[in-house]
């Protein structure tokens, strides 16, 4: 079976998704993969392509605009309409809204195709974008699934509430390989001096927010793992910017700290708080899409509305220790549980030969 994925976005935790997929399929000899990307979305490094992906995936640059633009979209729509017709593949899997429509389009110049699309965060949930464009991008999510079809594959709970409503659909979580994290060592929190997490500082993530809650708790280190467009948005005396690390120094450094929080806008199913569970992380998080896919309130962590929930959080965390501890077990517990990516994907593998 020869499976073709199609991103725009090939940055962050689409990358790192489509990037989990073909590490456990490389694993199956019934399964041969392709993948269709955008080159020029900032933050793209094809340097990491060679230790990321086998050498039998085979990867190939087609240029796609993030924001609409008729001329440019018409030009990678043939493009891809020409990759497909020339690769002719079993699956076409599509990642993220532009290529869940330019994808689809495409897809009609191999009909033998079977179609999956995953969102990974609607586009009409960005809480960065109008209400209009939010209307709009939801109309076309609307329409061109009920005229073109296929199957969408939400890669979480609130997703999939989301894509039931939208058209044909179906699940399969988000997950990481656990095994990946068993020689990580977990420092136990016995108190709360840290408060760490891990992305790109943009709009998205919300680092207002995270500066904001630092301002409140200055005897507390916080430490963002990343960088980003807003770095400056990023004042608090008691906030640690450690810059991009490779991996490995990354999930080496979280380990160290107390508590993970994530204060984004909008996330598809992160896999930043995925990985903070497998390592005994208490999850204190915005209460959005995603986000509570992974945290279950008051059992690994808190949900959040505001900034006086986290404050109450915080506090809470740091009166009574004991949460700390047994958050940190349900963490792991839950983690294995639901984000065990060989168990999930091996339902992906399924859907693509069956489904």
């Amino acid at each position: 079976m020869h499976v073709l994925h199609i991103s725009e976005t090939f940055v962050t935790g689409v990358y790192t998704y489509i990037q989990s997929i073909c590490a456990f399929t490389a694993q199956d000899d019934r399964i041969k993969t392709s993948i269709i990307y955008s080159p020029n979305r900032e933050g793209t490094d094809e340097l990491d392509f060679e230790k990321d992906f086998s050498e039998n995936v085979e990867l190939i640059p087609i240029r796609m605009q993030r924001e609409i633009s008729l001329k440019k979209d018409f030009k990678s729509l043939k493009q891809l309409q020409n990759a497909v017709k020339q690769i002719q593949p079993d699956v076409i899997h599509l990642h993220s809204s532009k290529a869940g429509v330019l994808g689809r389009l495409a897809a009609k110049a191999y009909p033998k195709a079977k179609v999956y699309y995953t969102p990974n965060g609607y586009a009409f949930l960005r809480e960065d974008l109008s209400k209009t464009k939010r209307k709009f991008f939801k109309l076309i999510e609307k329409y061109i699934s009920k005229i073109y079809g296929g199957t969408t594959i939400a890669c979480g709970d609130t997703e999939y509430e989301y894509a039931k409503r939208l058209g044909k659909s179906k699940m399969v979580r988000n997950g990481i390989d656990l095994s990946e994290l068993d020689h990580i060592k977990v420092k136990p929190s016995l108190k709360l001096n840290s408060i760490v997490t891990l992305g790109r500082i943009s709009a998205q993530k919300n680092p207002k927010l995270f500066n904001a809650i630092a301002e409140i708790f200055p005897a507390i280190n916080f430490v963002w793992i990343g960088d980003g467009e807003l770095k400056h948005e990023l004042t608090a005396k008691n906030i640690e910017i450690t810059g991009w690390l490779d991996r490995e120094k990354a999930l080496n450094l979280l380990a160290k700290h107390d508590v993970y929080i994530q204060t984004s806008l909008w996330e598809g199913l992160p896999f930043t708080i995925i990985e903070a569970m497998a390592l005994q992380k208490p999850i204190l998080a915005t209460d959005v899409i995603g986000n509570k896919d992974a945290v279950v309130d008051q059992k690994n962590g808190f949900l959040c509305d505001s900034i006086g929930d986290f404050e109450n959080a915080i506090n809470q965390l740091k009166t009574k220790p004991q949460f700390l501890r047994n958050f940190g077990k349900q963490s792991k517990i839950l983690a294995k549980n639901k984000f065990d990516r060989n168990k999930n994907f091996e339902q992906l593998v399924e859907v693509y030969l069956t489904y």
